[in-house]
């Protein structure tokens, strides 16, 4: 009979707990819809190939492959210029009288790189089959003719060889390579937040939060103390991740270690003014943790992991409004581009203003405790 009536008495405060009824039941729903959208979305790769000095046929071939398109251009020079610029996914560039392709990768998403390999050998194919079959025709007619002048040569026929070259990483690049950035920002992200959250939740529960509020300090000051002394810690704990993932995962960087960890600290105090945020609004420790899959759990889904250009038009707004989609792009350009940081300024803005909408959230927030 005890057993029932404790029974009895959780579940009683248990449904009169709106907000957590409504996380345990809502949340989950949430979270498997979001995922439906990020997989159903057509994750297809595109690809644009810059060409030199290549055959009609050739590029004819190319864009018979799905996902495809070929720019011709006047000189390797120009190409390259465009592959630098992010302009184009790769560079065929054919030397005739050696009868070689010289391909040059981005590389900077495996995909891509694959999908231009296969593109090209299937051009090639179909240009040694549109060969083969031109020639049948020149015997048959020498036949008719009986004209001993007309042949083929092996040159005619000869597959051309193929040079690869890579401006990032090498050809055992994979497409983890390409997600490492936005997982360095993701762990940065989660650690930051889950542990400021829950130690300014532990200073509420245990009444040092309210000791501090019946002191004469105003609100402002009191959110941007919270923010220094754990944004200290937050630099130092960005700063760890960064080394540790390119130390350990070995990833070629090509631009510089400095900024990547600037991006890291700037996306840490992002992450530590939500953590405060939702400490206000979370009543306990259970609450605390229910807001990860509503805060966190989103941020990975449409980060980048998945190019948001391949969902629909209205999925993409929301990647927009998250701080780990900017911050993954910035991190990418860096690691990848050799991006500096004044190259990264619609980033580096959209988290600044992440992190002052936040901090002004966070003084609102604390009125529910103190008015001034």
């Amino acid at each position: 009979m005890r057993t029932l009536a404790i029974t009895k008495r959780t579940l009683i405060e248990l449904l009169r707990d709106k907000r957590a009824l409504a996380l345990m039941f809502l949340a989950p729903i949430l979270i498997l819809w979001l995922m439906n959208v990020m997989f159903s979305a057509n994750s297809d790769p595109k690809v644009e190939i810059a060409t030199v000095n290549v055959s009609q046929t050739i590029q004819q071939n190319l864009k018979k492959v799905d996902g495809v398109s070929v720019k011709a251009v006047n000189s390797n020079r120009q190409a390259k210029n465009k592959l630098k610029k992010n302009k184009v996914d790769a560079i065929i560039n054919y030397n005739q009288a050696k009868n070689h392709f010289n391909v040059t990768y981005a590389n900077t998403d495996s995909t891509k790189t694959t999908l231009t390999k296969q593109a090209l050998k299937a051009a090639i194919t179909g240009q040694t089959i549109t060969t083969l079959s031109t020639g049948i025709q020149r015997l048959q007619s020498m036949v008719k003719s009986t004209n001993p002048n007309i042949s083929i040569t092996q040159e005619n026929t000869k597959a051309p060889s193929i040079s690869n070259h890579y401006q990032y990483g090498n050809a055992d690049t994979s497409f983890f390579t390409k997600i490492v950035p936005i997982l360095m920002g993701f762990f940065v992200f989660f650690f930051v937040f889950l542990i400021s959250g829950m130690a300014l939740l532990k200073e509420r529960t245990s009444g040092t939060f309210d000791r501090l509020l019946a002191t004469p300090v105003r609100r402002s000051e009191i959110v941007f103390g919270y923010m220094l002394s754990y944004g200290i810690i937050s630099i130092l704990q960005s700063t760890v991740i960064v080394l540790t993932t390119v130390w350990l995962l070995k990833i070629e960087v090509v631009g510089s270690i400095i900024n990547i960890i600037i991006i890291s600290v700037l996306l840490a105090f992002v992450a530590l003014a939500f953590g405060i945020l939702m400490s206000t609004l979370a009543n306990s420790e259970f609450q605390m943790m229910q807001f990860i899959p509503l805060v966190v759990v989103p941020q990975i889904f449409f980060s980048g992991i998945i190019p948001l250009d391949s969902m629909a038009s209205w999925v993409q707004y929301i990647g927009k409004i998250l701080p780990l989609t900017y911050t993954g792009d910035a991190l990418t350009q860096i690691i990848m581009y050799g991006k500096g940081l004044t190259s990264l300024g619609t980033d580096i803005l959209a988290l600044l203003i992440f992190l002052l909408i936040l901090l002004w959230l966070n003084i609102i927030g604390l009125k529910r405790y103190r008015k001034v």
